[in-house]
């Protein structure tokens, strides 16, 4: 978790790279801050507040919170962080692919909690961008750059990928 007072527990890593998080989480607002809410949070603000703060907010949903609760405010937030709270709760992989196939949000979506190797290809196909990882095995992985994922696929994803050779269905990875 990154908090103003005692800084990150986790790297946060996209497919660029590592990189530093701009992001905190905090009830409080500073002027210069881009804050992550939990949803309960985020829903308590007033209307102007939220108008007034559009793009330094974004909301992070728990796996039984609903995308219909932030549906009307997609536009105005620049992130959402989607909870893998275990490895075995996939339900966030869901809100991913639902947030850019049936939404088409297109800003960047963040998986927080459990981020662990073998789960970073799908949640790439699923529309996450970047990742906060404080799994050991990940982090060496990532920073060998062994991502790892399976390289035909036969569903679509939220992620282009190309088809290869004359099946309409095979898809090679991105």
């Amino acid at each position: 978790m990154n908090d103003s007072k005692s800084g990150p527990a986790y790297r946060l890593w996209s497919p660029e790279g590592f990189s530093d998080d701009p992001w905190v989480r905090s009830g409080s607002f500073d002027r210069d801050q881009h804050v992550i809410l939990p949803l309960e949070v985020f829903l308590a603000l007033d209307e102007d507040t939220r108008k007034s703060r559009a793009g330094t907010i974004a909301v992070e949903l728990q796996p039984g919170e609903q995308l219909a609760e932030i549906e009307s405010h997609l536009d105005d937030l620049p992130m959402i962080a989607l909870a893998f709270p275990a490895f075995s709760d996939g339900r966030s992989f869901s809100k991913a692919e639902l947030l850019r196939s049936r939404h088409g949000y297109k800003g960047t979506v963040r998986a927080t909690g459990e981020v662990l190797i073998d789960q970073i290809p799908l949640m790439l196909r699923t529309g996450v961008t970047e990742f906060e990882v404080s799994d050991e095995t990940a982090l060496r992985r990532l920073t060998e750059g062994r991502i790892g994922g399976l390289p035909h696929h036969y569903q679509p994803a939220a992620r282009a990928t190309p088809q290869t050779g004359t099946y309409a269905w095979r898809r090679q990875s991105a």
